[in-house]
């Protein structure tokens, strides 16, 4: 059983960055499929970023796309979020999926953390 913990979140205001991490207790997440999503009060789950296994393939959400990066290093896998906007404002969570093949639907990945809370106001 993977565990994953995400931190990093946390208040900022419009305009500001937050870097999420994600990390395994005890593994790396080198070899597994990262996706980052995210949960607002009210909203439906929406997947943000995702980062495939060991051939370094990378995809970003249009909605975030050119604030948002998704990176590894350190056997981590980080979020790097800038120009945060209040709609931003959400529960983030990473998920791994062992089989390390990117996929862009939630649903796929099979381990979850308990999110890392991200507000984005003034």
């Amino acid at each position: 059983q993977l565990q994953l913990v995400e931190s990093g979140g946390g208040l900022v205001q419009p305009g500001g960055s937050l870097r999420l991490s994600c990390a395994a207790s005890g593994r790396t997440l080198d070899h597994y499929a990262i996706g980052w999503v995210r949960q607002a009060p009210g909203k439906e789950r929406e997947g943000v970023a995702y980062a495939g296994g060991s051939d370094g393939s990378t995809y970003v959400a249009d909605s975030v796309h050119g604030r948002f990066t998704i990176s590894r290093g350190n056997g981590r896998v980080y979020l790097g979020m800038n120009n945060l906007k209040p709609e931003d404002t959400a529960i983030y969570y990473c998920g791994a999926l062992f089989s390390g093949v990117l996929h862009m639907d939630p649903n796929a990945y099979q381990y979850w953390g308990q999110g890392t809370q991200v507000t984005v106001s003034s």
